[in-house]
């Protein structure tokens, strides 16, 4: 009962960050400028990247026999990753 718990909390935190990372990419992206054409190009880089990472620890999780739910954390810790190097990269400046 306890991981459920552990897991909701987590998804939770995981889009509170996210959210933080839209907000801080929505003000770069609307001042305009090279750093805003950057962003968006970076942005839409990295959601392919994140797809394609986690479907593939995903795959590779359930081929091996994990379960479900092992598969799914597998699955969102390139996601994670993502999202806190985004989160620190925008909070410097």
């Amino acid at each position: 009962m306890l991981d459920f718990w552990t897991n909701w909390i987590e998804a939770a935190a995981l889009g509170l960050e996210a959210q933080s990372v839209i907000a801080m990419r929505l003000v770069k992206i609307a001042a305009g400028g090279p750093a805003a054409d950057a962003e968006w190009k970076l942005m839409v880089a990295e959601k392919f990247a994140a797809v394609a990472a986690a479907h593939d620890a995903a795959s590779t999780a359930l081929a091996g026999g994990e379960s479900l739910q092992a598969a799914t954390a597998l699955a969102l810790a390139p996601v994670r990753r993502s999202v806190r190097a985004n989160h620190r990269r925008l909070s410097r400046g």
